[in-house]
C-alpha cells in the first residue's frame, strides 16, 4: 500500500463499504482482504502473499489477468467514443461489431443479440421479453417461467426470484408466475440409481410442472448448462436433451443460463452447444469481457425475434448502458484472444481432459464424495462417511472451515455449502493445474486434522 496500510483501508472498508453477500458484522469483526494486484492466474494481497486464483475472480477471468489488450481496447475506445446511449434511434459500431459477432459465435438458431451490464439484469430482460413474446402472439395469458431449486439466475428481486436460492427467497420473496422443479444433482438426490436413468428422471418433472400449472399458461423453462454457484452441479447426458424434447413438445420457450458457462469454460463457446440444446434465449456476461468490465446481455433465437421485429410494437425495456461502447469494444478484443489463442479448443481437448483426470484423483481422500468436472469448472462435497453417504451437520460448517485452510495456503476455492468449487482461468496450464491441486490436497488434509481435533469426524 502507498499511503494508507491494511488496517486503515480495512477500517475505512468496514465503515463504508457494503459487500455483496456478507455478514458485516462477522466482516467487520474479521477485516477485509485486500487485493492489490494480479497477473495471469493469481492475484496478490496487501501483505504481499500469493495466491493462485482457482476461481477466476467470479467465474470470469478466463483470459487472465494482466492482458494489455484488454487494456489497449478499453483506451483508444474512451478516446473516440466513451459513451453513448442505444436510444432514440442510435447505435455505435462497437456494440453491432459485437452483435454480429456473438451471433456467429452462437449458430444459425441465433439472429439479435439484447445488451445488458451483468447477468441479473440480462435474466430480468429474459422475463419481460418471453412475456412480451407470448402477448404478441395474442397469448397474454402465457406468463408462468419454470426454473429450478438451488439454481442461480442473479440477485435482483426477478433475478433471484427465477433462482433458487431459499434464503435470497426469504429476504426478497418471489415474483408472481415464477416456479421451481427440482435441480438435476445425481450424487446428492439419487447416487445409488443408474446415472442416465436418473437424468431422464430429473427432466421428466419439468413436463410433471407443465401439467401441473396447464401448459396453456407456461411460458419458458430457464436452467444453467451447469449449476454454478449452486456448486457445480453437472447434469447426467441423458438430461438436455430430454429437457430440449419436452419444451418442443409443448411449445413452450427455453432459456439458458450461460453467464458462467459461455465463453469457454465446458470446452465450448456456449454449454448448451456441448449439452445438446437449442434454446430460444440465452443468458451471458462475465467471461464476455473476461470480467475486464461490466457487460451481459442476451442472444436471442429467430423464433422470437421474427415475431417482435415482424409484428412491430415497441419492447418497452433497456437500460442506460446496454450496448456500453468501451465494454462492447473490450468483449470483441476478448473474444480475439479466446480465438487466437484457441482457448475454448484448448479447454475441450486439453485442460479439461487434464483437471479431469487430476480431479478424478481427489475420490480417494476421505473427505471428498462426488468430484467431477467438466472443462474448466469442477466440484465435490466434503462427506462425513462416503462410503454411508452421510453428511456433516450443515450447522458445522465443514466448508467454511476447508475454505480458511485454502485462504491460508494460498488458493482461492469456492464453498457452497459443504461443496468446494473451482473454476480457474482458461489460460491455466497443466503445470498450474498441478499446483492447484497439490494445494487442495494439502488442505483436505488439513480440515481434515481440523474435524477430528473437534470431533466432527466421531
Amino acid at each position: 500500500m502507498t499511503d494508507l496500510n491494511s488496517s486503515n483501508i480495512q477500517a475505512i472498508d468496514s465503515a463504508h463499504y457494503m459487500h455483496p453477500f456478507t455478514d458485516h458484522k462477522g466482516l467487520a469483526e474479521k477485516g477485509a482482504r485486500i487485493i492489490t494486484k494480479a497477473d495471469a492466474i493469481y492475484i496478490w494481497d496487501s501483505e504481499g502473499n500469493k495466491i493462485l486464483d482457482a476461481m477466476s475472480g467470479l467465474w470470469c477471468v478466463n483470459v487472465g489477468y494482466g492482458r494489455k489488450a484488454l487494456v489497449d481496447a478499453a483506451s483508444k475506445q474512451m478516446q473516440t467514443l466513451p459513451y453513448y446511449n442505444s436510444f432514440f434511434q442510435t447505435t455505435n459500431v462497437p456494440a453491432v461489431k459485437l452483435a454480429e459477432r456473438m451471433v456467429k459465435l452462437a449458430g444459425e438458431h441465433y439472429s439479435h443479440v439484447f445488451f445488458s451490464s451483468s447477468g441479473s439484469e440480462s435474466n430480468d430482460t429474459n422475463i419481460k421479453m418471453v412475456r412480451h413474446y407470448w402477448a404478441t402472439l395474442g397469448q397474454p395469458e402465457r406468463k408462468v417461467i419454470i426454473s429450478r431449486n438451488n439454481a442461480y439466475h442473479g440477485s435482483t428481486l426477478a433475478g433471484g426470484s427465477l433462482g433458487g436460492m431459499a434464503g435470497m427467497h426469504a429476504q426478497g420473496g418471489v415474483i408472481p408466475d415464477i416456479v421451481h422443479i427440482e435441480q438435476p444433482y445425481h450424487y446428492g438426490l439419487a447416487p445409488n440409481e443408474d446415472r442416465d436413468a436418473f437424468g431422464l428422471r430429473a427432466a421428466s418433472w419439468l413436463e410433471t410442472k407443465i401439467l401441473e400449472v396447464g401448459a396453456d399458461k407456461v411460458a419458458a423453462f430457464i436452467g444453467e448448462p451447469v449449476q454454478g454457484a449452486g456448486g457445480v452441479i453437472i447434469p447426467p447426458k441423458t438430461y438436455w436433451p430430454e429437457i430440449q424434447r419436452i419444451c418442443d413438445k409443448y411449445g413452450i420457450l427455453l432459456i439458458c443460463d450461460e453467464v458462467i458457462c459461455g465463453f469457454g469454460r465446458v470446452g465450448k463457446w456456449f454449454g448448451s452447444q456441448l449439452m445438446g440444446a437449442k434454446p430460444d434465449l440465452m443468458t451471458f456476461a462475465k467471461g464476455v469481457t473476461s470480467g475486464y468490465l461490466p457487460l451481459g446481455g442476451v442472444v436471442i433465437g429467430r423464433r422470437i425475434a421474427e415475431v417482435l421485429i415482424e409484428k412491430g410494437g415497441e419492447f418497452n425495456h433497456g437500460y442506460t448502458y446496454s450496448g456500453h461502447p468501451v465494454a462492447c469494444a473490450v468483449a470483441l478484443a476478448n473474444i480475439d484472444i479466446l480465438e487466437k489463442e484457441g482457448l475454448v479448443d484448448r479447454v475441450f481437448n486439453e485442460t479439461g481432459p487434464y483437471l479431469a483426470q487430476k480431479y478424478a484423483e481427489l475420490a480417494h481422500h476421505s473427505l471428498v464424495g462426488g468430484a467431477e468436472s467438466l472443462g474448466l469448472m469442477a466440484g465435490f462435497v466434503l462427506m462425513k462417511d462416503k462410503a454411508k453417504h452421510i453428511n456433516f451437520d450443515e450447522a458445522a460448517g465443514v466448508g467454511m472451515i476447508c475454505r480458511g485452510h485454502c485462504f491460508a495456503n494460498g488458493l482461492i476455492m469456492r464453498a457452497v455449502g459443504d461443496r468446494m468449487i473451482i473454476a480457474p482461468p482458461l489460460v491455466s496450464t497443466k503445470a498450474q493445474i498441478d499446483e492447484m491441486m497439490a494445494l487442495i490436497h494439502l488442505c483436505l488434509d488439513e480440515t481434515l486434522i481440523d474435524l477430528q481435533k473437534l470431533g466432527l469426524m466421531d
